[in-house]
C-alpha cells in the first residue's frame, strides 16, 4: 500500500474523531505514505472549516495531495461512469484517484464504490 485515499465518508469519520481513521492518518504520516483527497469528496464533507479542525489540518499536511477534478480526470470519471452504468461523479473520482496512486480507499459506504470498482481495496469505517 502506497498510502490512502479518502471518500467523503472517510473524511466525515476523521472529522468525527473516529479513532481508527486518526490512527491510520498518523501511521501513514509516520511511514511517509501519501494521503489522497479528491476535491470532489472534500466538497461533500466540508461544511465549516473553522469547526472542522481535523479535516482542515489534514488537507494542509505536507503528505496530503488534494486532487482537483481537471479535464483529464473528468474524462476518466465520465468513461468510468459510462462503463459501470452509474452516476456518482464523486465516487468515480475517488476511484480514479485511488487507482492512479495505488491506494486503499477509506470509506463509510463500500457498496457504492464496489459497484464502480469491485477490485478496489477498501477500508470501511
Amino acid at each position: 500500500m502506497s498510502g490512502v485515499a479518502f471518500d467523503a465518508g472517510g473524511l466525515i469519520a476523521l472529522d468525527r474523531n473516529d479513532r481508527r481513521v486518526l490512527a491510520l492518518v498518523a501511521r501513514a504520516a509516520e511511514r511517509g505514505m501519501r494521503i489522497t483527497i479528491p476535491a470532489t469528496a472534500l466538497a461533500q464533507a466540508m461544511r465549516n472549516p473553522a469547526r472542522q479542525a481535523r479535516l482542515s489540518r489534514l488537507i494542509r499536511q505536507a503528505g496530503t495531495d488534494l486532487i482537483a477534478l481537471d479535464g483529464p480526470d473528468a474524462t476518466a470519471v465520465g468513461l468510468l461512469l459510462a462503463r459501470t452504468v452509474t452516476t456518482d461523479v464523486v465516487d468515480a473520482h475517488v476511484v480514479v484517484c485511488a487507482r492512479r496512486a495505488g491506494q486503499v480507499v477509506v470509506t463509510g459506504d463500500a457498496a457504492d464504490l464496489i459497484r464502480i470498482a469491485p477490485d478496489l481495496e477498501l477500508l470501511v469505517v
